[in-house]
């Protein structure tokens, strides 16, 4: 067996999810998922700390990609402004996969506490690099800090509607459409009628 596989990392991350699929997340070992990648115990350690690793390798990208677009944004964009322009390219680079590997994903994350609080830290690291990002526009600090909030809370709200039992909207759409009911929310005019078509608003997958 070669030392080196240039590919080593994602035929891991491949496998680890498979078997949590399949068995569940607390059934399965480090030894099984480096057995089924082919690959040693040892090149599993060299690529992640342990198995809840596996399940959460990109999890820098998003936050990385929108400290980039807040830092390209033209001068004057408001922070939220940002964000709206920003909903379609971060659906488009970061889920590009199908829907039913997010759904299977979402259900093993539920199946383990440990995997819950990881994607909480998932969530606040992105509040975090937007707040940053923000910050070092100039914008005041209070103003950052809420905005990088809202658009937490807009993301974890817009993909627990799109990973509900029976929702068809795209997962842009329902960017947007989070995104717009919190401003008439915010502003009074939620719950009146306008000439704009709503998304159906559905529970959060338990």
């Amino acid at each position: 067996m070669a030392r080196w596989q240039p590919d080593a990392r994602e035929r891991l991350e491949k496998a680890a999810f498979d078997l949590f699929v399949e068995r569940g997340f607390a059934d399965s070992t480090v030894p099984e998922i480096a057995q089924r990648a082919g690959l040693s115990t040892r090149t599993f350690f060299r690529h992640f700390a342990d198995k809840r690793e596996a399940l959460f390798a990109d999890e820098n990208a998003i936050p990385e990609l929108a400290s980039r677009m807040i830092a390209e944004a033209p001068e004057g964009t408001s922070a939220m402004q940002i964000v709206a322009d920003g909903f379609d390219e971060v659906a488009a680079r970061q889920f590009t996969r199908p829907k039913q590997y997010f759904l299977a994903r979402h259900v093993v994350i539920q199946s383990d506490e440990g995997l819950r609080e990881r994607e909480l830290r998932k969530q606040a690291a992105l509040v975090d690099a937007l707040r940053r990002g923000f910050e070092g526009r100039g914008i005041d600090p209070l103003e950052a800090l809420l905005a990088s909030h809202l658009t937490g809370t807009v993301f974890s709200v817009s993909i627990g509607r799109w990973l509900s039992p029976g929702e068809t909207a795209s997962l842009p759409e329902l960017l947007h459409d989070t995104f717009d009911r919190l401003r008439r929310t915010a502003d009074g005019s939620a719950g009146l009628a306008s000439g704009a078509p709503r998304v159906a608003a559905t529970e959060p997958p338990q």
